[in-house]
């Protein structure tokens, strides 16, 4: 059974999937909600280097949902809570929460006021604000799924996270420090490498222009038990020589290994969807000392393709729309 809202709401949606050049500003009906969904009026929308997949429907195609259009995008935010569902008992009216897209076009994050599932969500852990939280679900998601499913990282063990100064790779840090680790960090440009050295890595280089496995191979002499890639290229795959035998190796989907990789060491590609457990473990971690999203630059929802184009740009962490 759905329950019925009422008033209008801005968006960002396309209503064909393709290039930037598709996204519009509309407005559209604030939808009912089912049984098992909670209405976020949204105060922020993460704007990852995923979203353009989404928008050409990659995410549709790998789902096999079929899309509602207009398809509104966006797949991670956080707001208040304007409505429940009646089965809804996990939260309540004037909870501020953080949440995930289904990738359906229906439940996107570019807009005013958002549908998420219930299970889709979270109360905001103490310290996190709705500004800069919107930003985060996706990325934070997507490392520790990494670190923790895909590595089985454990304390005193040395992990490499290459790409540490990007959207997943500078929460990555955060959570290997917090799982007890010891964080080689590849980053890009100077400013990247002071930004993942304040973050609490133990040694940072420039993936640009630093002897990556030289640093690697004197952080860890007997060579590194854990790689998570949150980049490729070049650099990245050379970079895979100082893993030592048996080692482990994981990249989410949509980063692309081209070279031969080693035969000697485990690699797995992942994606970073959320369950119930994985996010309470993700808020467990983030209670348990300060923990810094860091928003880049935020745009407003009109500005939504600027923000697009902004993702072939040089930036630290993540871009964000404000609402």
């Amino acid at each position: 059974m759905s329950k019925s809202t009422n008033g209008t709401r801005k968006v960002v949606a396309i209503d064909q999937f393709g290039g930037i050049e598709k996204m519009k500003v509309q407005t559209l009906s604030i939808p009912e909600i089912l049984s098992d969904e909670i209405l976020v009026r949204v105060e922020s929308a993460g704007v990852g280097v995923w979203d353009p997949l989404e928008r050409e429907g990659f995410f549709a195609q790998i789902t096999k949902q079929k899309p509602s259009f207009p398809y509104i995008l966006g797949s991670d935010g956080a707001g208040t809570i304007v409505a429940v569902g009646e089965d809804v008992s996990r939260f309540k009216e004037g909870d501020r929460i953080y949440g995930f897209s289904s990738f359906d076009g229906r439940t996107g994050f570019y807009s005013e006021y958002a549908v998420v599932k219930a299970d889709a969500a979270s109360l905001l852990p103490p310290g996190l604000s709705p500004e800069t939280a919107g930003a985060m679900p996706v990325d934070a998601m997507t490392a520790l799924r990494g670190l923790d499913d895909s590595l089985h990282l454990k304390s005193g063990e040395t992990v490499m996270i290459f790409g540490a100064s990007g959207g997943i790779g500078h929460l990555a840090i955060q959570l290997a420090k917090r799982m007890g680790a010891r964080v080689l960090a590849v980053a890009s440009g100077a400013d990247g490498v002071a930004f993942a050295k304040r973050l609490g890595a133990d040694v940072v280089v420039d993936g640009r222009k630093d002897d990556v496995v030289a640093a690697a191979q004197a952080f860890a002499p007997n060579g590194l038990d854990a790689a998570l890639l949150t980049a490729g290229g070049e650099t990245a795959e050379k970079a895979l020589t100082a893993v030592k035998k048996r080692g482990r190796v994981a990249y989410p989907h949509g980063v692309e290994l081209k070279g031969t990789v080693r035969s000697d060491i485990k690699v797995t590609d992942y994606d970073g969807w959320p369950d119930q457990q994985a996010i309470d473990k993700l808020n467990r971690l983030i209670q348990s000392g300060q923990f810094e999203v860091y928003v880049a630059h935020a745009y407003p929802l009109e500005k939504a393709t600027e923000a697009h184009k902004a993702l072939n740009t040089h930036y630290l962490g993540k871009l964000a729309l404000r609402l």
